[in-house]
């Protein structure tokens, strides 16, 4: 099937303004970046929809529009998964509990807790850790951005490359995280815009919903029946996708993440900060109806280009149901996920590699104006690193494949390193180090297994669940096992970091009528949550 397209008049109108606007965004903001704090944390000033919906945008990246659009096309249904029991329990629990010890403590990254917490071994392996994870995940934002661009227009890679890096690199230079939070806002209404009515034209093209799953394999249809079955996509029991996915990878990504977290810090006040994940954990939920399902209308309509390559999944869908005008629209929407995407990471990549590499361990004590301009200059060098690991992802087939690659060895081994120490006040701080290292040895000795041929599973996806289970294993085995081994830290010290100590965390936590707490929002999440896993089971 053939996908070049020819872009109208329209069509080139529409993406100019959008760049307009993006780079004027940033330019508006130049003048106001007067300080580090002002670049790399924004101020503490913006309500929690705001943040909430930039807390959502920041996700809806390549890997979030395209991949799982390619994911759709590769499982059917079983990448609802990624959009319910994998992200929205996690969201919930960063908007009650861990919000709490990041915002409270001042903290202007995530690593940082840790260095709180434990100390600075533990603290300079997240940093390094999460720097390597935000310069890969932006480059799977460049490499989607393109793939469409040379499979739709012709474009060459490298030019496509280059043009996404200079345009994100220029409105994060001039507005640093504010300029990025107020695109993302802007981002997240185009790519609905986008996308949306794409999942409509699509299933009248196939004759309705009921049409499109009788195209399908039976395996494709189901959220949750038949998992581990015969004909299942996936190829993992429903437990392994709760441990790893649910248990393990999800609450790794939603709530150490700081390219997510950084978003909820924006809020002008704790309650804002804890209700930002909760806000955003509603489109979240429904964002199956736009991926899923239109990566399953592609795998109908083009099964022998799709099953080829499942990336191009999307490409298909929008050379073949948009024309004129709505292409402008749907190829602008791709532009606003994959800057969103970019912009984020690059904007978590400035903020850790200043205050958690560069101040901590190379040159304290500097100036601020000194901090403003290093961190000015990591967001072109990280910009740069992007644009070269974008090579890496053409190696995978599907996007998604690689994102949760990537995830499972670098933010999965972390996670119960941090529930455990803001939970229990006796692990130590050798005992936080060496249990990250199990958790990274054990995940990253699970993907060596399998490359080498030792360990078999049906999918790379399912390879990467059964790691994200290693690497929990790994690390609380470990955690655990020395902090009875080694001597606890000082009580006095945890005080504010640990859930022992939680009522010092409630002060700055404003009085609010019932409906508008933190829980009563998520009471309407974990309802409408339960609601889909039931409707689509």
């Amino acid at each position: 099937m053939p996908m070049h397209v020819h872009l109208a008049i329209a069509d080139l109108a529409i993406i100019a303004c959008y760049f307009l606007v993006v780079l004027g965004v940033g330019f508006s903001l130049k003048g106001k970046m007067k300080t580090s704090s002002d670049f790399l944390l924004s101020r503490r000033n913006f309500s929690h929809w705001f943040t909430g919906i930039a807390f959502m945008s920041a996700n809806l990246g390549a890997l979030e529009v395209m991949g799982m659009v390619a994911n759709g096309a590769k499982y059917g249904m079983r990448t609802n998964h990624w959009y319910w029991i994998g992200a929205i329990p996690a969201m919930v629990f960063l908007g009650l509990f861990m919000v709490r010890f990041y915002y409270t403590n001042g903290i202007r990254s995530v690593p940082e807790y840790l260095r709180l917490r434990f100390d600075h071994r533990a603290h300079l392996l997240s940093a390094l850790s999460f720097a390597v994870v935000t310069v890969l995940m932006a480059g799977i934002d460049m490499f989607a951005f393109a793939v469409i661009f040379h499979s739709m227009l012709n474009w060459p890679f490298a030019l496509s490359v280059c043009l996404a890096g200079s345009v994100v690199l220029l409105f994060v230079f001039w507005g640093g995280l504010s300029s990025s939070i107020y695109n993302e806002c802007i981002q997240f209404f185009l790519i609905i815009a986008g996308f949306l009515p794409l999942t409509f034209i699509g299933l009248h093209a196939v004759g309705g919903w009921h049409a499109l799953l009788a195209k399908l394999p039976a395996g494709y249809v189901h959220t949750w029946a038949g998992m581990s079955g015969p004909g299942d996509p996936l190829g993992v029991p429903w437990w392994v996708m709760i441990v790893g996915e649910g248990l393990c990878a999800a609450p790794a990504y939603w709530c150490t993440d700081f390219l997510l977290v950084q978003r909820a810090m924006a809020a002008r006040d704790l309650a804002a900060a804890r209700k930002t994940p909760l806000v955003a954990a509603i489109p979240k939920m429904f964002f199956p109806f736009i991926v899923t399902v239109q990566g399953m209308i592609a795998l109908a309509i083009a099964p022998s280009v799709v099953s080829h390559n499942y990336n191009l999944a999307l490409p298909v869908m929008l050379s073949t149901f948009y024309g004129h005008g709505m292409l402008g629209i749907g190829i602008t929407a791709l532009l606003a996920s994959f800057m969103s995407g970019m912009a984020g990471n690059i904007t978590a990549f400035n903020t850790v590699f200043t205050y958690d590499i560069y101040q901590t361990y190379i040159a304290g004590g500097k100036s601020d104006r000194h901090y403003l301009a290093l961190g000015k200059a990591a967001t072109i060098v990280g910009t740069l690193l992007a644009c070269g690991s974008s090579l890496i992802v053409a190696y995978f087939n599907n996007l998604m494949d690689y994102m949760a690659l990537v995830a499972s060895l670098f933010i999965s081994p972390f996670f119960a390193i941090f529930l455990i120490g803001m939970l229990w006040k006796r692990p130590s701080a050798t005992a936080g180090f060496f249990g990250m290292l199990g958790g990274l040895s054990s995940a990253s000795g699970e993907y060596v297994l399998y490359r080498c041929g030792i360990l078999h599973f049906v999918s790379p996806m399912a390879a990467n669940l059964w790691s994200a289970v290693w690497g929990l294993s790994g690390g609380v085995v470990v955690m655990v096992t020395l902090s009875l081994l080694t001597r606890p830290p000082d009580a006095e010290r945890l005080k504010g970091l640990v859930a022992a100590r939680g009522r010092d965390l409630a002060v700055g936590e404003p009085n609010l009528a019932w409906f508008r707490q933190p829980w009563f929002y998520a009471a309407i999440v974990v309802g409408l949550f339960a609601a889909l896993n039931l409707a689509f089971f």
